[in-house]
């Protein structure tokens, strides 16, 4: 079922995209028609560039029409990764479109040609820069309002042309007033600033559709509201999983007392499941684990260990720490948390591990799983 912030978030990324169609078509016809009544090549260059802001817009459309569409047998999850396709589209075409005008630029260094200067020219480029800055601060409000890479994409690209199309009236100038012609340097300027800012933002939209971990602050804010239960004595092993923007499912261990009625353990779940989605927009699934409390032998087992790891790094903790007995000794069955600089020393962390609990005649195997610490 389509929640209210789907498509709050659908209907905002269609008007942005509508918005772009209509003044980038707008654009390009009255650059196209001024520029061939005044024979100005250089507007008409323009007309063409805005033809293709108009095609970033039409992919800006699609990605949020196509996005919206629910899920289906085949998409469990839903569609709402086309949005992220979407802003992957409109960073390529920024970074060709810098690479086009950077090859452009460097030819007009070579071999410079005079500007055609004229009132009309002057008259339409300002209102391309006004067009364009009113489409940047558009873009990027709406884009902030949903967080929307595409939408913050096409507010970077419209950012563009306001610069592309100042340079070109500031060569105009120039060579006007000095005779120097500063076309192609002033436009190579601009294409690294828009190669660069193309790259940019290309690594930006790959690495949600990769699949990124949440921001620390949030994953801190889900695990502080599951402890806040009262039969919840702790939780571990937080993974969210992105499938597009409001589309997140997670799983969370807690940990439970082993005395504690089934039922009642079932409801509290369902509670926090319930609960998560509606304050966090999450699916989440939770899973518990039963932990012994009274068991005095395993808890100055588990506190000798985490004393022994925190001598080592403060950064180090265990759960689901639990004994077995085995006829070499005695099993020690724990999930040891690291931080991703750590995950090399394993070993020698469990020797170290080892070598601290073994005194005496102490006899004690370790059965240990190493997790990442996602939240370092």
């Amino acid at each position: 079922m389509e929640s209210t912030e789907e498509r709050n978030r659908a209907k905002v990324g269609k008007l942005a995209g509508i918005v772009g169609i209509i003044c980038n078509f707008a654009l390009a016809g009255g650059k196209f028609v001024v520029g061939t009544l005044v024979s100005s090549m250089s507007i008409i260059a323009d007309s063409v560039n805005n033809l293709s802001d108009a095609a970033s817009s039409i992919v800006t459309l699609l990605g949020f029409k196509l996005a919206e569409k629910p899920a289906d047998k085949k998409h469990p999850f839903g569609h709402a990764r086309f949005e992220y396709l979407a802003s992957l589209t409109v960073a390529v075409m920024i970074f060709v479109i810098g690479f086009e005008l950077a090859k452009s630029s460097v030819e007009k260094i070579i071999s410079p040609t005079p500007v055609k200067f004229s009132l009309v020219t002057i008259i339409v480029l300002i209102v391309s820069i006004l067009v364009k800055l009113w489409m940047t601060f558009f873009y990027n409000k709406k884009g902030k309002q949903i967080h929307s890479t595409t939408l913050l994409a096409a507010s970077a690209d419209s950012r563009n042309d306001v610069l592309t199309t100042t340079c070109v009236l500031i060569a105009m100038v120039v060579e006007l007033l000095t005779k120097w012609q500063i076309d192609g340097i002033m436009g190579a300027l601009v294409s690294l600033f828009i190669l660069y800012n193309g790259i940019g933002l290309i690594r930006q939209t790959i690495s949600p559709l990769l699949g990124e971990e949440a921001t620390p602050e949030f994953r801190k804010e889900i695990i502080d509201f599951v402890n806040s239960y009262d039969k919840v004595l702790g939780c571990h092993d937080l993974m969210i999983h992105d499938y597009g923007p409001a589309k997140r499912y997670a799983t969370i261990h807690v940990e439970v007392d082993k005395d504690e009625d089934p039922m009642t353990c079932h409801d509290t779940i369902d509670r926090i499941e319930r609960q998560c989605l509606k304050k966090f927009g999450i699916h989440m699934v939770v899973h518990y684990d039963p932990i012994v409390t009274d068991d005095l032998k395993a808890e100055k087992l588990q506190l000798k260990i985490m004393e022994c790891l925190k001598s080592k790094d403060s950064r180090l903790s265990i759960h689901d720490f639990r004994i077995a007995n085995c006829s070499s000794g005695t099993l020690l069955v724990f999930d040891l948390v690291l931080p991703e600089d750590m995950m090399s020393q394993r070993n020698q962390i469990k020797e170290y591990i080892l070598h601290s609990i073994n005194k005496g005649k102490s006899k004690y195997l370790l059965d240990v799983t190493f997790d990442i610490d996602t939240n370092d």
